[in-house]
Parts: C-alpha cells; structure tokens; sequence
C-alpha cells in the first residue's frame, strides 16, 4: 500500500479500469447474478444481442428496465467516490476507464468517465433516425418508439456482437499510451478489449496495479497486487 501510494503521487498520468466487482460492492448484482424472479429462466447472453431485441423487444426492454430499477436502488461505494474526488483535486491527472454500465461513477462525480460498453440510463434508435425520429418526442411504450416510423428506442449499452463505441476505445488507449501508471480495479480481465489496454500500459513501460479480492488474468503484467476490496483500499491509496 505505501509503495503504491507513492507511485501514485510520482505520477504524471494515471489510468484507472474499473470492472464489474467495483459495482459488486455498490451491491449491484452481476451480469448474471442479476438472473432472480421471473428472469431466472433466461440466460442474459440471450436477451443482450440485437436479435434477441428485434425478436422480442418487450421481453428485453422490461429486462433492462428491471437492471435500471436495481441499480436506482444502489449508491456509489467509498471507491467511486474516492476516484471522483481526486478528479477533482487533480484536474488532468486521471483517467476513469469503466466496463460498467451502471453510471455509479458518473453519480459520484466522475464526469469525465469513459463508458466502454455505454450507460444502461441512456437510449438510442435501434435503427438509422429518419427525419420523423427526434427522441424529444417518443411514443411511450415497451419499448418507446417513434410515433411516425415506428422505429425503436433501444439501451444505449453494446450487446454481445457489437463493436465498441469508437470514441470511447480511441480515448481509452490513448489514455493506457499516455499513463505511468495503470490501477486495473475489480475485473477479472477476461473481456477484451477492455482489458488489452493494461498489456498496452504494461507494454508502454507504466506501473500497472492490479485491485482485486481474487486472483486476475491481469496479474500477470501488474507490478504489484492488492488483494483488497476497492471500496477499502481506493480511499486510502489515492488520500493526499
């Protein structure tokens, strides 16, 4: 911790990824310990697809309005939070990468955060907007729609098969490029390319420090690991 703590003050610029385990502690459920009640007999890889939504769209808009619901339940944790307020100590010097879809940074106070798979909060078009689509005036609806075309509000999350939003990833590598130093917080590293951007700070010559209870698939490139909880450990480490 104290050697960390140091790397953290000696850096220029830090990246920080965040994964599913930080909202874990927020208790929001995972993406498939989410499976409770009437959801338990479906396989959320099988409503998150774009097929899945066009074949039933009911279906998976109620699904993702009871994902809204739980996590309108929950509040950022001490890490969120200790992040957001050292943005705000240290304008520039921190770069808040997240998997999550859940917003709980953005709630806290990390304005700036890169979204990689979206905001579960948000919604688009389902297909290219004609002229008639403007999403001030919707149709209500499961899902809502446009009242003229009848094209569809969707989440605005990536579902399995879809490319990441370009804009996100192109900041998010440009920030592992730029970094000293990498915190790779709650994710197991098994999704790519989220968790290409620590080999790509590994690569670059950053520290990288993997925060996690368990062991990763990260922690073969990190300098050091924390086996803690990062609603424990995030405030501690990044305290002036």
């Amino acid at each position: 911790m104290p050697t960390v703590r140091d790397w953290i003050g000696s850096a220029h610029h830090i990246a920080v990824l965040t994964g599913a385990g930080m909202s874990a502690e927020s208790g929001v459920p995972t993406f498939r310990d989410a499976q409770t009640g009437l959801w338990a007999q479906f396989k959320p890889e099988d409503l998150a697809t774009e097929d899945a939504f066009r074949a039933h769209p009911r279906r998976v808009w109620d699904w993702y309005q009871f994902r809204r619901d739980m996590i309108a339940r929950v509040a950022p944790n001490a890490g969120h939070l200790a992040l957001a307020a050292f943005q705000q100590r240290h304008p520039g010097r921190l770069t808040l990468i997240t998997q999550n879809v859940d917003g709980l940074h953005q709630r806290a106070g990390s304005t700036d955060a890169i979204a990689l798979h979206g905001n579960l909060a948000d919604d688009r078009w389902l297909d290219m907007p004609r002229d008639c689509c403007d999403p001030e005036f919707v149709e209500a609806g499961h899902p809502p729609h446009c009242p003229t075309c009848g094209n569809l509000r969707r989440p605005a999350v990536v579902w399995f098969g879809e490319m990441l939003p370009l804009p996100a990833l192109d900041a998010a590598q440009k920030a592992a490029n730029r970094c000293d130093l990498m915190l790779v917080v709650g994710t197991s590293g098994l999704v790519y390319p989220a968790a290409g951007l620590a080999h790509t700070a590994h690569r670059r010559g950053a520290r990288v420090v993997v925060i996690n209870p368990e062991a990763t698939e990260l922690d073969v490139v990190a300098d050091l690991c924390l086996h803690e909880p990062a609603a424990q450990c995030l405030p501690t480490l990044l305290e002036d």
